[in-house]
């Protein structure tokens, strides 16, 4: 009888366990990578940067800039001149650039403590290969300039803007009211009965033109409107206290005045019980009307007024008034001639109706 032969193609049982035991060896040998400290693309590549400037990993900054300096002086480009030493370097303006390039990189590397740290760390653990490529790159690729000073100058920036911005908009306002003729009137009265009208024109005697004279006047009106008319809402006049850098800087302080206030407020009118007065009366009207500080500021005294008297603090009062207006500018609306108009266009133009135009 002869004695049976395993079939080729198909491993025996001590070859499936040896398959069993090299494959996981397999696997590591594949993922594993090299442990060697120096890598290229990193910091100096496969040359040791203590090595390129010829110092110790003792060496201190005021040495290793010396030793920079002097290779730099060696190797720059334009005025390199071979040396005996030099062979290695193959003495050609190519090689002393790269080797110049070289010097420069090893000391970037080591000037820097926080650089020089990670250089240090990573010749003494080699295998950890990923986290050297992560400190490098990070470092590398992090913006110089700290970002507090990118932040301090940009809401500088953004608070000069909206200064001149204010300013602007306060004197459109100005000469707009110099325009009305009830606020005209009334400047005009007023510089007359202070004398400045005269002394302007005494002033401008054979020495200014018409024009010249006119627009004096005309500031002189203006400058009395800004002293009698008080500005609020989005056209007052601009202060330092509402840029955004003093808002920044006093955001602290407010903070702690609306805690002492919220804390007043809960202690006097829902532990108390305390009726409120005019001034929480039209904070809770404004808040019901969703409105900024500067905006119900900016509404007439008789408006607030007839807030009072209708009692809009009371939450259904302020729904029955919200209604009222609501109904009011339906009506307004119905009659208003070019809202008919717009109405007719949506119902025979507008979206939702589709047309053909026949080329």
């Amino acid at each position: 009888m002869g004695v049976p032969v395993a079939p080729r193609g198909r491993p025996g049982a001590a070859g499936r366990r040896w398959l069993v035991l090299l494959s996981p060896l397999l696997l590591v040998a594949m993922l594993a990578r090299p442990a060697a400290a120096l890598v290229e693309g990193l910091y100096c590549g496969t040359r040791d940067c203590y090595e390129v400037l010829g110092v110790s990993r003792s060496a201190s900054k005021a040495e290793i800039a010396r030793a920079y300096r002097q290779l730099a002086r060696r190797y720059h480009p334009d005025r390199y001149r071979p040396e005996p030493g030099d062979e290695g370097l193959g003495r050609t303006p190519q090689s002393a650039e790269a080797a110049f390039l070289l010097v420069a990189t090893a000391y970037e590397t080591l000037k820097d403590e926080e650089t020089r740290k990670d250089y240090d760390y990573m010749l003494d653990h080699p295998e950890e290969y990923y986290s050297h490529y992560y400190h490098y790159y990070s470092r590398r690729l992090a913006p110089k300039v700290d970002v507090r000073v990118v932040i301090l100058v940009s809401v500088c920036a953004i608070s000069v803007f909206q200064f001149f911005s204010w300013w602007n908009s306060y004197n459109k306002a100005i000469s707009y009211l110099a325009t009305v003729p009830k606020y005209r009137i009334q400047a005009t009265e007023i510089a007359k009965q202070q004398g400045l009208l005269k002394k302007a024109k005494e002033k401008g005697k054979n020495k200014k033109s018409k024009e010249e004279m006119r627009d004096e006047e005309e500031n002189i009106i203006k400058n009395i409107i800004k002293s009698k008319i008080d500005i609020k809402g989005g056209y007052q006049k601009p202060q330092i206290r509402d840029l955004l850098l003093f808002q920044i800087l006093l955001a602290p302080f407010h903070l702690c005045l609306y805690i002492a206030w919220y804390c007043r407020w809960i202690y006097n009118f829902n532990i108390k019980g305390k009726e409120y007065g005019e001034e929480e009366r039209l904070y809770i009207i404004r808040k019901f009307m969703k409105m900024s500080k500067s905006q119900f500021d900016s509404l007439e005294d008789h408006q607030k007024e007839t807030f009072l008297k209708r009692e809009l603090w009371i939450k259904e009062n302020y729904e029955v008034y919200k209604q009222e207006q609501e109904e009011e500018l339906k009506k307004k609306l119905a009659n208003d001639p070019r809202w008919k108009r717009y109405r007719r266009w949506m119902k025979n133009e507008g979206p939702g109706r589709l047309t053909f135009v026949d080329d």
